[in-house]
């Protein structure tokens, strides 16, 4: 009987090659622990100048809406609070 192509029993010539290609390690290893902390912060300080800040007038508005959430929240909770505690009064007595 034959071997069917790529079978088990017969590994391909291209497996070889491909074990001899790779690197153990990467890049990385390389570098000293200072200078990938070095490109660490250089790729932060590059990511930081690629974010679109918000103007004064945006930042002021946006602001306003989150105190204006808050204060919201704070009184929707401070409602149900008091409810369940005049609730809870009413039931246990």
């Amino acid at each position: 009987m034959t071997d069917a192509v790529g079978s088990i029993d017969m590994p391909d010539a291209r497996d070889d090659v491909q074990e001899k290609k790779t690197r153990k390690g990467g890049k990385r290893a390389k570098k000293g622990p200072l200078k990938r902390l070095a490109l660490f912060y250089r790729q932060i300080i590059a990511e930081l100048r690629k974010v679109v800040w918000p103007s004064r007038n945006q930042l002021t508005s946006y602001t306003t809406v989150v105190i204006f959430f808050v204060a919201i929240m704070i009184a929707l909770v401070t409602l149900i609070d008091y409810g369940l505690n005049h609730a809870a009064k009413y039931v246990f007595g």
